[in-house]
């Protein structure tokens, strides 16, 4: 079994914000299942849907992305 690797933060920004993936599908006019999915990382969002999640929960598009960089 393949094991989910984590490329975006949605979910953690979305929480941060104190906002749901529901809240969120309805600003983007997207299907709840969807935006579930991106927030699990199961799927992710294309970098133009990408710049719009940004938009709507106001933060840097760089926020919603885990860094490839390693620490250390």
């Amino acid at each position: 079994m393949a094991e989910n690797k984590t490329y975006n933060r949605i979910k953690a920004v979305l929480a941060e914000k104190g906002r749901t993936n529901i809240w969120l599908a309805e600003e983007l006019e997207k299907n709840k299942t969807t935006v579930s999915k991106w927030c699990t990382n199961d799927v992710q969002p294309p970098i133009e849907t990408l710049f719009k999640i940004a938009d709507v929960l106001e933060v840097d598009v760089r926020e919603l992305l885990v860094s490839n960089v390693k620490k250390g």
